[in-house]
């Protein structure tokens, strides 16, 4: 963007990003508290985890279809009111009638109908606000703008636990959805006044056809990198099956197969998916890109892992401290509060934190923190304790805050200049395919395990994404640049 003679440059930086505010209020508000609480009252109790999994799994699909298309399609608006302004204002308007949906729906496959549609109108706006940056802040200043908008983007896990988690947790959970609506509306209205579009006078007249398929690419990468970790986890199970039962009994070597599979099903299915999906979305090109897969690798693991805890945490909670739906909403709100706090405070420092030891070495910490604090979080399962869940949570917090602060940059500088717009839209991949491998083999992996020992399938799940963080770590010695 040419200097604002209205705006200051950080007033400038704030309106750009601001969006990110409302996106990620809506995106943490549904997907990890409205869509748990709902689905523990539709769904029986012995599949609450594989039916949050298969819902969470559904919807991004239509993620990972929807986003880069409404990218595409935003890229070539010709609106006299500018090229994203109108995805945003569509997407909203469209979110809170589905907002409507969701707290009136009565069942769920009404829930789930209405998730679905919520990942369309989401991302109509997700799709086309990711290009606000390049689109109007000059190339010095986007450093600046990126800071902004990680703010942004880390600011709503600790709003919502002192908002709308207490809301839902209180009863009061119309007023919790009607609180996540109007401060939707209430932060597009700012961004529509705030950030002025040029509309475009000159469209682009290549084909969409290419990059769509890319999209599809992606969708076929995950599927490939699932029927590797099916087929692993299988192997695992069948050898343990008959490598245990002449030991410990065939009851015994069953639950060992399951648990042990289930991790060896996600381990593969990560590296699986993300190989694939450089293949299929780059083509030959992969063959030297060595590192940047092994990057790949490493995001998709470490993001499989925290949001599949962020998104059983609710049932992980009732369990474990003996709660009611509404009082495990309210204690996730606490928890995740501590955690959004430790990640602002470690993500600020990141930046001169990597300056000093490198890009590659503070994402290896990352990794490494992460996977402790995921392991503190198996002491509470059988034996509950307030104190060391909020440590544990302190912990994945500073983990986290590193991790998003660091990461990306160390996979901008893995890609070619002129076609990073193409190399790092893999990474739709590690976003979308991280939920649908942690909580789409978690949910069932947890319900399985529960009916054979209480407890037991959240000890295997959590302990799985304790393995994935350890091994995000372990893929950066793949990365053979010295960053």
């Amino acid at each position: 963007m040419h200097k604002s003679r209205a705006f200051p440059v950080l007033p400038i930086l704030v309106a750009v990003n601001l969006f990110w505010l409302g996106l990620n209020i809506r995106n943490n508000a549904v997907g990890t508290i409205f869509m748990p609480f709902l689905v523990e009252r539709f769904a029986p109790p012995e599949l609450l985890n594989t039916a949050l999994g298969a819902m969470r799994t559904a919807g991004l699909v239509i993620a990972m279809l929807v986003q880069p298309a409404a990218g595409l399609l935003s890229d070539r608006s010709t609106s006299r009111f500018g090229r994203r302004r109108p995805f945003l204002a569509v997407g909203v308007a469209l979110d809170v009638l589905l907002l409507i949906w969701i707290a009136t729906a009565g069942s769920y496959w009404s829930l789930l109908a209405a998730v679905m549609l919520i990942q369309v109108s989401s991302n109509i706006s997700h799709g086309a606000l990711q290009s606000l940056i390049p689109d109007l802040i000059p190339e010095e200043q986007r450093g600046a703008a990126s800071a902004v908008k990680a703010i942004f983007e880390l600011l709503p896990v600790v709003l919502l636990g002192i908002t709308i988690a207490p809301m839902v947790g209180a009863g009061q959970f119309g007023w919790a959805v009607f609180t996540t609506a109007a401060a939707l509306v209430a932060i597009l209205l700012l961004t529509l006044a705030t950030v002025h579009e040029r509309p475009l006078t000159n469209p682009a007249n290549a084909p969409l056809a290419p990059d769509l398929l890319r999209v599809l690419g992606m969708i076929g990468a995950i599927l490939v990198g699932a029927a590797f970790g099916l087929a692993a986890g299988g192997l695992v199970f069948a050898f343990l099956w008959l490598a245990v039962t002449p030991i410990l009994g065939s009851a015994t070597a069953r639950l060992a197969g399951i648990a042990v599979g289930g991790a060896a099903a996600m381990l593969v299915a990560v590296i699986g998916g993300s190989w694939s999906g450089v293949r299929l979305t780059l083509g030959k090109v992969t063959q030297d890109v060595t590192s940047f897969r092994w990057w790949v690798a490493n995001r998709l693991m470490f993001l499989a892992a925290i949001t599949s805890i962020q998104g059983f945490a609710p049932y992980f909670l009732m369990y474990s401290f003996k709660v009611s739906s509404e009082q495990a909403v309210a204690m996730t709100g606490q928890l995740f509060t501590l955690v959004g706090i430790f990640t602002l405070l470690s993500a600020l420092p990141a930046g001169w934190l990597s300056d000093r030891w490198g890009q590659k070495r503070l994402t290896a910490i990352s990794g490494v923190l992460a996977g402790f604090g995921a392991g503190i979080i198996l002491f509470t399962i059988y034996q509950p304790n307030l104190t060391t869940l909020y440590m544990a949570g302190a912990v994945l917090g500073v983990a986290t805050g590193l991790f998003v602060t660091i990461n990306w940059a160390l996979g901008t500088r893995l890609v070619p200049a002129e076609e990073s717009g193409q190399w790092l839209g893999v990474s739709n991949l590690a976003g979308a395919g991280a939920g649908m491998i942690g909580s789409g083999l978690g949910g069932p992996l947890a319900d399985t395990l529960n009916a054979a020992a209480p407890g037991l399938g959240y000890f295997a799940i959590f302990a799985s994404y304790t393995l994935l963080f350890f091994c995000s770590a372990a893929c950066l010695a793949g990365i053979s640049r010295r960053l």
